[in-house]
């Protein structure tokens, strides 16, 4: 891990950034010795121990209430970043004020597309992702819908949610809406984010004019759902998602 968080910030280091910026490690009690690499190679930068692993949304807050920015860029260190990729981002986002979440195009290491932005799921989507019925064309429309198989993802798009890997966001909308809700440990902290934002009147904008590499490995992949601890893991972050939203439409 310690490998990835290094090559994390040397791009962001790299990068054509004409403003005043700051970067801010958190680690989620990762064990790999991030705070050493740190403090010999990239000692300008902000280091935050947490000293339990608290998940992917609980990670990020620790850093979003540390930043002192008019923006936040969230960004798993699993994230290559082009020259450009940061300053393309905040420029578009600094002229459409309406936008509350902008998300680069996510690419593999070969160039090829990654699926990261999505239309709303219907209860059976994670069923139909993470089972053996993936295999029934009935799942596969699912999929498809659930994916936008039907969009090259090559222009600009406003969508339902998108994957936070890596995506850029005014500070004034994560203090209107809230930060991720770290109820959920791992997956559909996204989701909810995004659900939020959208619901408070802001878009979020698929913005494949920006890329970066994500070296992904898609641990919740595998179909048997006694054996994956991910894939149990998603399955409980759908239904804490469901009834949470569920709750909020009852309320509404």
């Amino acid at each position: 891990m310690s490998g990835l968080v290094k090559n994390c910030i040397k791009t962001v280091l790299e990068s054509d950034m004409d403003f005043n910026y700051e970067i801010i490690v958190v680690d989620n009690n990762s064990k790999d010795n991030v705070d050493q690499l740190l403090k010999e190679s990239f000692p300008q930068v902000k280091f935050i121990k947490s000293s339990k692993n608290i998940g992917m949304g609980g990670g990020n807050n620790l850093g979003i209430k540390e930043s002192t920015g008019e923006y936040v860029l969230i960004l798993n260190p699993d994230i290559h970043l082009f020259q450009d990729s940061i300053k393309t981002m905040l420029e578009h986002l600094e002229s459409q004020p309406e936008i509350g979440l902008l998300a680069p195009k996510l690419l593999n290491p070969d160039k090829s597309l990654q699926h990261t932005c999505y239309r709303w799921h219907n209860f059976w989507t994670p069923i139909f992702r993470r089972t053996a019925l993936s295999q029934f064309s009935f799942a596969r429309r699912e999929l498809r819908r659930f994916l936008m198989e039907d969009w090259d993802h090559a222009t600009v798009q406003e969508v339902d949610w998108i994957q936070g890997s890596c995506c850029l966001l005014p500070k004034k909308v994560l203090d209107q809406v809230g930060y991720f809700d770290d109820k959920f440990f791992m997956y559909f902290e996204d989701t909810d984010l995004c659900r939020r934002i959208k619901k408070a009147g802001y878009r979020n904008v698929y913005f494949p004019n920006s890329e970066v590499i994500h070296f992904h490995r898609r641990q919740s992949a595998d179909s048997n759902f006694l054996l994956n601890k991910m894939t149990r893991t998603h399955i409980v972050s759908w239904l804490k998602y469901m009834y949470k939203w569920r709750k909020m439409k009852q309320s509404a």
